[in-house]
């Protein structure tokens, strides 16, 4: 319930804005009880990482991928699935990995770690996915597949932030529009 509870205020206002006095209101444990569970605000951020950001990776992110037969229009469909239907991760807020990476990476190697493993899971079952469509015939032999997911995933974590700006996801319209153009042309 901590981590929880924590996640949505840090999703909300940043980790480095979010005191243990405000998690503490929020949860409405004693600062006893807090520190029972945790030594630090840092050991509570990456339990977050860990017990509830990869586990909603696994299950959002990376499942969908091997539930369809097309491999591009499951990689479409995720991305259509976590800009307008996830009701999860909220335009306003953005993408929690990628605030946790921006936030934090340049200050915490452990948080630098744990946020490389999460990143590192995702692109192999999208990298997984594509040689998938390549070896199906669906996906074109000379397609470099780790290029096509870098590109996927750096267009996913730039759009966030950009409905996040502006706080609408209109921006997601044009994107998911251009990244099916992409996606045909690498059949």
């Amino acid at each position: 319930m901590i981590l929880h509870k924590a996640f949505e205020l840090i999703y909300v206002k940043g980790y480095q804005t979010t005191s243990i006095d405000d998690i503490i209101a929020t949860t409405q444990v004693t600062k006893g009880a807090f520190y029972y569970h945790f030594k630090t605000k840092d050991e509570m951020g990456l339990a977050i990482i860990n017990e509830v950001l990869k586990p909603t990776l696994a299950s959002s992110f990376i499942e969908p991928l091997q539930g369809e037969q097309d491999p591009l229009d499951a990689i479409y469909n995720l991305m259509d699935s976590l800009l307008m239907k996830n009701e999860f991760l909220k335009v306003e807020y953005g993408c929690p990995a990628s605030n946790f990476t921006q936030e934090m990476t340049p200050w915490n190697s452990e948080f630098n770690k744990a946020l490389n493993e999460l990143t590192r899971e995702w692109t192999e079952a999208i990298t997984a996915t594509i040689e998938r469509g390549k070896k199906s015939g669906v996906i074109r032999k000379d397609v470099n597949a780790k290029q096509v997911t870098t590109f996927v995933l750096s267009g996913y974590w730039g759009i966030r932030n950009l409905g996040k700006l502006e706080n609408s996801k209109k921006v997601y319209i044009s994107y998911l529009k251009q990244l099916k153009i992409y996606l045909n042309s690498l059949k």
